[in-house]
């Protein structure tokens, strides 16, 4: 009878640190997931445009194959590779996050340049209805997957970075410590795939919920259902406006802290001062007014600094990883199985 109590008590103190350490995966990945906001609300924002001009039936699905797409990215190919990275070249992880923050600060100038400029972002031209059904989903679908793998290579660095940060210093070594990486990326992996395509999936479906109540009912749910139709347009612009600005800061802060980490600390002192200043003037919110001075001058920093990669990318960069990288990702995915469309 001891015997048996002993062997439950030793079951339920097993339990007890089963459960912190869950615990501590899900406060990480919370807190390692909060740092990738300008890549996630982007990925937000732009893969509704990859299921436009399709029939209605055909968007959900669209959708969950590029949610498998993106679960492919982030879990076997770009979970390994993290970790290998934590293992072997954790010095990697810095130069590795900067140029991240430098794809996020040129895709958002991106933005702001086709946005300003008269011939318009020829990327997002899609006319549907021509050609084959089939090979234009197959099309979008690899694209948005491409897309996908760029901003979620960037959001697992993040994440890898602020796990790297968290767990400084603690008490996990080896094993352990590789196990609790593998589990808080594994989570931010899988919830922001599922944050990210069900919000593009209520999204794109919000139009025909709005149709479907403004034809089958009347009074309150009537007038419902066309205020969402109304909506909508507008939700999708600022959302689009949103994920830009949110890219830019967060690429800016990446490169900010990345300088001042590399030892060029003026950027960083400046800004600092600038928002130390004006918090000074405004005591009553000077957290607030803090942050947003950061953000401000950090998103003028991103926003130049994407300028000047937008010809480096054009001419250098593009074509490179057209010749490597892309031709890469093609044989690792033929490794299990072929195309995760």
């Amino acid at each position: 009878m001891a015997g048996l109590i002993a062997l439950l008590d030793d079951v339920a103190g097993i339990a007890k640190v089963a459960a912190a350490s869950v615990d501590d995966i899900t406060g990480m990945a919370a807190k390692a997931g909060a740092k990738a906001a300008g890549a996630v609300i982007d990925d937000a924002a732009v893969t509704p445009k990859y299921v436009h001009g399709f029939d209605a039936n055909r968007e959900l699905p669209i959708i969950w194959k590029i949610a498998k797409g993106s679960i492919f990215n982030k879990v076997v190919i770009l979970l390994p590779i993290a970790l290998l990275l934590s293992a072997f070249a954790p010095w990697l992880i810095s130069p590795l996050l900067m140029l991240g923050g430098s794809y996020l600060c040129f895709e958002g100038a991106e933005k702001v340049y086709h946005a300003i400029s008269p011939e318009g972002d020829k990327h997002d031209n899609y006319e549907g209805g021509k050609g084959d059904p089939a090979k234009l989903e197959e099309t979008k679908v690899a694209g948005a997957i491409k897309t996908d793998f760029i901003l979620s290579a960037e959001i697992m660095t993040i994440a890898l970075n602020e796990v790297t940060a968290l767990m400084a210093g603690g008490t996990l070594v080896g094993a352990a410590k590789f196990g609790m990486e593998a589990g808080v990326l594994f989570v931010v992996a899988l919830a922001i795939t599922v944050i990210v395509y069900g919000s593009v999936a209520l999204i794109v479906k919000a139009d025909d919920v709005g149709v479907s109540l403004a034809k089958n009912n009347s009074g309150l749910l009537a007038a419902l259902g066309r205020g969402i139709v109304k909506f909508m347009p507008g939700f999708m612009k600022l959302l689009t406006i949103i994920g830009t600005a949110a890219m830019i800061w967060v690429g800016g802060n990446i490169i900010v802290h990345g300088l001042h980490e590399m030892g060029w600390h003026a950027p960083y002192e400046w800004i600092s001062n600038q928002s130390k200043a004006a918090a000074a003037m405004l005591p009553q919110a000077a957290g607030i007014v803090s942050w947003f001075v950061t953000a401000f001058f950090d998103g003028i920093l991103g926003l130049i600094w994407g300028l000047l990669l937008i010809p480096l990318s054009e001419y250098v960069i593009v074509p490179a990883a057209n010749a490597t990288i892309v031709p890469l990702i093609a044989g690792i995915k033929s490794l299990f199985g072929g195309s995760t469309a």
